[in-house]
């Protein structure tokens, strides 16, 4: 096509190749994306039941005689705090933490995904061992 002298800007054709082009890499890039935000969040539980862990242990050893705390506020009340109050109360990233004392020398933690498959699809868990195991969103063990 011939411009006429003087004219400027962008013909129909070319705006549509622009606007095609960039559509093409949105269509890539926002599943990467969301895969990230979702092993973020994923990640974030695995760090917060191991924050808990650590924490209920600290707070065990400083009590006479030993106990676990009786819940994650507990933990989040103390001076100084053992875990952030974003924890304490229960939620981080996607995720709701779940803790209970068994008696006073066992807990049980479970972080399960707000939304599953769009926060997170695996559950978290972990008690007076500190080993994190992992389950599946309907509860079942993953071998």
């Amino acid at each position: 096509m011939r411009r006429l002298v003087g004219r400027k800007g962008f013909t129909l054709v070319e705006i549509m190749i622009v606007v095609a082009i960039i559509a093409l890499l949105a269509a890539i890039a926002i599943p990467n994306l969301l895969r990230a935000r979702h092993n973020a969040n994923e990640a974030a539980a695995i760090g917060g039941v191991r924050t808990i862990s650590t924490a209920a242990e600290s707070f065990r050893a400083a009590q006479t005689p030993p106990t676990y705390p009786a819940t994650l506020a507990a933990l989040g009340a103390a001076a100084p705090p053992y875990i952030d109050n974003t924890l304490a109360a229960g939620t981080k990233q996607g995720y709701t933490f779940v803790y209970a004392l068994t008696n006073a020398n066992q807990y049980t933690c479970t972080a399960s995904p707000q939304q599953v498959g769009v926060t997170g699809t695996r559950v978290f868990f972990v008690d007076e061992t500190g080993v994190i195991r992992l389950n599946n969103a309907a509860g079942a063990p993953i071998q």
